[in-house]
């Protein structure tokens, strides 16, 4: 079992378009609110949303691939989810006011919803059984690349670059994702699919939602809702307490540190449990965003970001893994789209309702906000599955 591969072709090449779609996410989520505030002259609130609606449409695209794709062949639907992104990408450059703009991010939203809930099952399907937490630790770091060089990017080119540059940029990263997509093979499934019955086409929750996904995912839906409001928020922040500089290589920071740290938690993971990695993630995520809330030095703010990356960083994989774990066999399509549901679902509304809420707080004492948010939060992960005694489950 020990000998079984991990690194195989197919494996690299998910984990490589994961990171192309991923990168698009986050050049543009860092990139959209400071387009709408200056070409459409729109409020904070309206910018949050422009922002946070293509989570929504990621949202909608996993409901409604989240029922059938255990039962499709992976490639097809990898594929033309693929085109409608590149297709979406190239109509930034077209998209003249701001409904469309709104429009073309939902849509963009739904394929990349697809995308992403095809590849984390594609992978889930390559992976040794045995070497779960470490195959979806390694994967997920393609994520956490992007999540340093996408806002890094956006960061720089609203500094000194046009939108319409960074729309072209996205453009580019959208046709090398359709590209690679025509290379990835048809995944052996784990187990043979369920027969089907007369009673599977009425509708159910259960063929929407994996249940024994649900309580990690709620979990995971309000770190993710705490967390969106850095990624959303971090240029704006920045420039009203004079740390531009020191913002741009905040992911770059948060990045090296999850890459250091992730193969550990992985492993960590799969041999000693859930509960030993993700108290830890969960505490120091409350600290990295205290710090940031007080950050008045450049080198408070970089501290905040490894920190970030120390907690919140390692807490994405380990959920996911948690998510997969808890579901059947034949239900890990269903489970990866549970778990990303509400996980997109937090980053989804945390922009809109944010921007509502910051010209009554401003930005640091919604930062401190969330700390109690996350310190919450780890007592609801105590109640819905360490205190179940579900550790076992998961390693």
């Amino acid at each position: 079992m020990d000998t079984e591969k991990l690194w195989t072709k197919d494996f690299i090449l998910v984990s490589v378009m994961n990171l192309f779609v991923a990168l698009t996410l986050y050049l543009l989520l860092v990139t959209t609110p400071s387009y709408a505030l200056n070409e459409f002259h729109t409020s904070t609130s309206i910018a949050g949303l422009v922002s946070g609606i293509f989570i929504i449409g990621g949202l909608f695209g996993r409901l409604g691939i989240g029922r059938i794709i255990d039962d499709v062949e992976n490639r097809k639907v990898l594929i033309l989810s693929a085109l409608v992104f590149a297709i979406t990408s190239a109509f930034y450059l077209v998209a003249n006011n701001l409904p469309l703009l709104i429009l073309n991010r939902f849509i963009q939203g739904m394929a990349f919803g697809v995308a992403t809930t095809t590849l984390g099952t594609i992978v889930a399907n390559i992976i040794p059984l045995h070497r779960r937490g470490e195959g979806i630790g390694y994967f997920m770091m393609s994520t956490i690349i992007a999540t340093a060089i996408g806002p890094f990017l956006g960061i720089i080119l609203l500094e000194y670059a046009s939108f319409d540059i960074i729309f072209i940029f996205n453009l580019i990263l959208s046709l090398l994702f359709l590209a690679i997509s025509f290379t990835v093979s048809e995944p052996q499934h784990i187990l043979p699919r369920p027969e089907k019955t007369e009673n599977q086409g009425k509708f159910k929750i259960s063929n929407f939602l994996e249940f024994k996904a649900i309580p990690i995912s709620v979990v995971a839906l309000i770190m993710s809702f705490a967390y969106s409001s850095v990624l959303t928020f971090i240029s704006i922040y920045a420039e009203e307490i004079h740390l531009v500089e020191a913002a741009s290589m905040f992911f770059v920071v948060y990045a090296a540190v999850v890459l250091l740290s992730r193969p550990f938690s992985g492993r960590l993971l799969d041999s000693k449990g859930a509960n030993i990695v993700m108290y830890p993630c969960l505490f120091i995520f409350a600290i990295a965003m205290l710090l940031f809330s007080q950050a008045r030095l450049g080198i408070t703010l970089l501290l905040a970001g490894a920190l970030f990356g120390l907690g919140y960083g390692n807490f994405q994989s380990v959920a996911q893994a948690i998510a997969i774990k808890a579901a059947p066999l034949h239900k890990v399509g269903l489970a990866t789209a549970t778990f990303f549901m509400f996980y997109d679902l937090g980053f989804g509304i945390g922009p809109y309702l944010f921007g509502l809420i910051i010209p009554f707080t401003g930005y640091r004492n919604l930062y401190s906000i969330m700390v109690v948010v996350i310190l919450a939060a780890i007592v609801l992960y105590y109640l819905v599955h360490a205190k179940k005694g579900q550790q076992k489950n998961t390693s």
